[in-house]
């Protein structure tokens, strides 16, 4: 049992709010181990929490929440603020179907003002929320709470260009730990950094000025060596003027900024805060603080600790031997096409680790752009690489393509410039839910001019379409989910297949045919054996395999379409209107995500709860099946 007596006194920030300030860091010390336990019962997002704790205990403290306003970024660090507002006692249900989200969720609290999962968001909505408070008469005042990783995005900065500018009061707290999954990259970071440093050493001065007053004006001559010797440490800690004009960056996007705060010091965080409540304009609060702080391990190695599985009730039996995930077989393509052809260069947008990327950066560093939280930026970059006669390979998941879908268009596809996106996390992802869920890729692709689209149906399939792809001198996508496949044996070889060619898995001797396109590739060989159906692994979403489709449409009664996308506008609807191109009038019953807001949860059981799963094809395709049966006319009944 967890020894958390003040904590337990605290189930709503009213709580918290009639503690002494004195109490506040015995409390932070119970909320630190309150998270351990439960994210280890869990899993989740962990060293971001583990950073964020004295800081979210300051902002409720001193902020009158719900009425004020807590904008969190991303939502990594969001667990001590779910922890306090009235959820304690639900977090052994995190991530987990029915449970807790593991992002900030409107319609999980009335404390969560904002739905959040995507980085750089923050100071927008916050500055939305505040202009609304002014608008309605009311006095409720907005925090957007921002990492240093998220604050590298241009949305960050176009949310701040139009604050500054405005008579509003908003205050931006940017939460510097030097990290955001993967160590931060790109000029603003040793920007922050600088900015630090100068205001360390400031600090460092006064301190040996004050403290050793006393001892020098009783020696005249050693305080004149100790004057001069300050001097020279203020010329070497002095930068050029350059540098220090580049210093009021946030003064110059009109933020009056206050910093660098410890952001682990609790008391100090309550006295600025309050101060800063009291001020007008748009303020900016620099905190400073330790991702992982409070467990070595994590703090050795923010990394590996961003996020941790469930923690075993008893020791495990011998697993097996480990089946290679989808991100790990592009990993190693990757590699191997990239000592193939020397033009090939890697991108991504700050998920080294998720993509897959960490041993091609050791391998070929040169080639490598980590171009930060800048999804737009990465796209249009891989457009200008490819201008110049490169072949940028795009690493990038799925929900995160979405935030350059402009970039995608115009730099890239009208132009017909030669970039691969490697899309990772298409289709459901499980426990970060739907601000993470690669649903919608497919229809977002599909319309759009010169792409191809590939969805592999197994592991060696993946490879088998990365080659493909990135051979065309055109733009093209491979989009594979996330986790590992049905075990398929992996080529060693860079062979490529057809363009727009399908492959029949499957002949069956029923009226059914499946157009099964990527992972449901799978499920539908499973439920065609009890169904006896044909199953056509399609390959390619465009260009379709319209040969392969007229000759199922030809040879069976009905087209069952199956995808791990949205139905709507995806694969299946590619189907539809290539049968009425031309001119083929067939049952069709199209199975995919359905229109809703998918949840959190296990992977299978939300696949299985929306029938894509081969217990789920079967049912579906037999009701199906029976009620067309039973609205035709008796003489054409098949």
């Amino acid at each position: 049992m967890m020894d958390t007596p003040l904590l337990d006194t605290v189930t709503l920030p009213e709580d918290l709010r009639r503690l002494d300030l004195a109490q506040l860091p015995q409390l932070a010390a119970e909320l630190r181990t309150f998270l351990l336990e439960s994210v280890g019962q869990t899993g989740g997002h962990f060293a971001s929490n583990l950073g964020a704790v004295e800081l979210t205990l300051a902002l409720h403290y001193v902020y009158d929440t719900p009425r004020d306003h807590l904008v969190w970024d991303v939502g990594h660090q969001s667990y001590p603020h779910k922890i306090l507002t009235g959820r304690k006692n639900r977090m052994n249900t995190m991530r987990q179907f029915g449970g807790l989200a593991g992002f900030p969720k409107r319609s999980e609290s009335e404390y969560d003002d904002f739905g959040v999962g995507h980085s750089s968001t923050s100071i927008g909505a916050a500055l939305g929320m505040a202009v609304a408070d002014k608008l309605s008469g009311s006095a409720a005042r907005s925090v957007a709470i921002i990492g240093d990783g998220a604050m590298t995005a241009g949305q960050a900065f176009e949310a701040l260009n139009n604050a500054g500018d405005m008579d509003i009061d908003l205050l931006v707290i940017l939460n510097d730990n030097e990290m955001s999954i993967s160590p931060n990259v790109g000029a603003l970071p040793k920007y922050l950094a600088r900015r630090v440093l100068h205001g360390d050493m400031r600090d460092v001065l006064h301190n040996i000025k004050k403290q050793s007053a006393p001892i020098l004006d009783k020696l005249p001559t050693v305080k004149g060596l100790a004057e001069k010797a300050e001097q020279k440490l203020k010329t070497v800690a002095s930068e050029s003027e350059h540098v220090k004009q580049s210093l009021s960056l946030f003064e110059n996007f009109g933020f009056a900024y206050t910093g660098a705060v410890d952001g682990h010091n609790v008391t100090e965080l309550v006295q600025v805060l309050r101060e800063l409540k009291q001020r007008k304009g748009p303020q900016l609060l620099h905190v400073i603080t330790k991702k992982g702080q409070g467990y070595k391990l994590a703090e050795n190695d923010p990394v590996k600790y961003h996020a941790i599985g469930k923690t075993p009730s008893s020791a495990p039996a011998a697993p097996a031997a480990p089946r290679p995930t989808y991100t790990q077989i592009f990993g190693q393509w990757l590699i191997d096409q990239a000592r193939a052809d020397s033009k090939l260069v890697a991108i991504t947008p700050a998920m080294r680790e998720g993509s897959g990327l960490v041993e091609f950066e050791k391998q070929f560093p040169e080639r490598y752009f980590d171009v930060g939280i800048a999804e737009q930026h990465a796209v249009t970059f891989a457009a200008g690489l490819a201008c110049g006669g490169i072949k940028p390979v795009v690493a990038i998941y799925s929900t995160f393509l979405q935030r350059a879908y402009d970039q995608l268009v115009h730099d890239v596809a009208l132009q017909n410039l030669p970039v691969l996106f490697a899309i990772d996390r298409a289709g459901i992802v499980g426990a970060d839910g739907p601000t993470h869920a690669g649903a919608y890729d497919l229809s977002f692709l599909r319309c759009i001019p010169n792409m191809v689209i590939a969805a592999p149906s197994d592991e060696n399939e993946c490879r088998l379409l990365l080659s493909t792809c990135y051979q065309l001198d055109k733009p093209a996508a491979v989009r594979y989910p996330r986790g590992t496949g049905c075990g398929a044996a992996v080529q060693e070889h860079l062979d490529t297949v057809a363009l727009g060619k399908g492959v029949l898995r499957r002949t069956g001797a029923g009226k059914v045919a499946f157009i099964a396109f990527g992972s449901m590739v799978q499920p539908a060989l499973a439920a065609a054996q009890a169904l006896d159906a044909s199953v056509a692994d399609m390959r390619f979403v465009k260009p379709l395999d319209t040969d392969l489709l007229a000759q199922l449409a030809h040879s069976h009664d009905y087209l069952v379409c199956v995808e791990e996308n949205a139905a709507a506008g995806g694969a299946g609807s590619a189907v539809l209107e290539a049968l009425a191109q031309a001119g083929v009038v067939k049952p069709v019953l199209l199975l995919g995500i359905p229109d809703i807001v998918t949840e959190h949860g296990d992977a299978d059981k939300l696949l299985a709860d929306m029938d894509l799963c081969a217990t789920g094809l079967q049912t579906r395709v037999n009701a199906w099946l029976g009620a067309h049966s039973a609205n035709l006319p008796d003489n054409i009944l098949p």
